[in-house]
């Protein structure tokens, strides 16, 4: 690691915030079956909003309420409504993985993290492999079995998601952050479903100090099987970018080659976010707004994306329009967490990664 003292906290918060922005920018349209990319980018045009550098713009009226229809949080993240983050799954693991490290450090087992789940967790704030994990804790079923009975889940995107707190505390050190992350992982998820939780938290810890996107993509990839098809897709990706080809051709062509995988699968959206990393090159706005328009799983890729480039440039070089509508300020259904500081996270964060680095 060679980031220390005020660097490496503002790059922390940069993950941080930038997993809170993209996160709502996502939200507005996270349906995969209904928005798609050529729906994004037909309401955006509708909005004059393209190229979009700036969260979702409200249509209102709504020109088609049927063509256009927003989640129903959408008053509460659209440009100019917002006043600190929304409530989401995707930031609320990453508050709870807090908590699991503050409270058991980073050799923590996967029977503490069903634990922190019981304790902390809501049960009905909790999605397709989490909440058939968190159903089989309560009937006393056991890691790993609490992954796979009646869990059709298993390699969806859900320990994707909780993936970037092992890699905030982990800056430069991908494969620690990786084995982290497969500790967390298999609580509630298998397979593609675990790689993806192992390659989001070294892509993360990776970006603290690769010299750009790709060559962080490329690090993290070292941290999972090189033949699982989450490893292939991403390299497809990478080849695509590569050989020159558009952004938008490269995702028609991925969408085909992944084609049949449901729109929450971790491996469609990994390439749609391997392809918003390269394309945005290390550009924040550019990489959450290409990463959002890519369709699928929006809110939990934009979380992602935003959190890479985050870390890539840091919190002071984010564009102010996307930080101070949060206004430091993040919802959370995790118990004694809601209201908490964005600070306060990123600071907290900081310290584990310090002492981290001492051991």
């Amino acid at each position: 690691m060679t980031l220390s003292g005020s660097a490496l906290a503002d790059r922390i918060h940069g993950g941080w915030l930038g997993r809170i922005a993209g996160n709502m920018l996502g939200k507005p349209v996270e349906n995969g079956d209904h928005w798609t990319r050529d729906r994004i980018d037909r309401y955006l045009r509708r909005a004059d909003a393209l190229p979009l550098t700036d969260y979702l713009p409200a249509l209102e009226p709504l020109p088609d309420p049927v063509e256009f229809e927003l989640r129903p949080e959408w008053q509460r993240c659209v440009r100019g409504r917002i006043q600190g983050s929304c409530r989401d799954d995707d930031v609320d693991y990453s508050v709870l993985g807090l908590h699991l490290l503050e409270t058991h450090g980073p050799g923590f087992s996967t029977e503490q993290v069903g634990e922190m789940w019981l304790l902390r967790l809501p049960y009905l704030q909790t999605f397709t492999a989490e909440r058939a994990a968190y159903r089989n804790l309560t009937a006393g079923v056991k890691p790993p079995l609490s992954a796979t009975l009646d869990n059709p889940y298993q390699e969806w995107i859900g320990a994707l998601i909780r993936a970037d707190i092992h890699g905030w505390v982990n800056p430069g050190e991908p494969h620690r952050a990786a084995a982290m992350a497969r500790r967390d992982a298999v609580l509630s998820h298998t397979g593609n479903g675990v790689y993806g939780a192992m390659w989001a938290a070294a892509l993360v810890a990776a970006a603290f100090t690769a010299d750009g996107p790709r060559a962080a993509v490329a690090s993290a990839l070292d941290r999972i099987p090189p033949r699982c098809r989450l490893a292939r897709t991403v390299r497809r990706a990478m080849s695509l970018y590569d050989a020159g080809v558009a952004w938008a051709d490269a995702l028609a062509q991925l969408e085909k080659e992944t084609a049949g995988l449901h729109w929450i699968h971790v491996v469609p959206n990994a390439a749609v976010l391997t392809a918003g990393l390269l394309y945005g090159a290390g550009d924040f706005t550019a990489t959450i707004a290409l990463t959002v328009r890519g369709g699928l799983d929006t809110d939990s890729n934009g979380a992602t994306a935003g959190s890479v480039a985050g870390v890539l440039c840091g919190a002071a070089a984010i564009p102010p329009q996307w930080t101070e509508p949060l206004e430091d300020r993040v919802r959370s259904a995790v118990f004694g967490f809601d209201g908490a500081r964005i600070s306060d996270l990123a600071a907290r964060t900081h310290r584990l990664a310090v002492s981290s680095a001492e051991r």
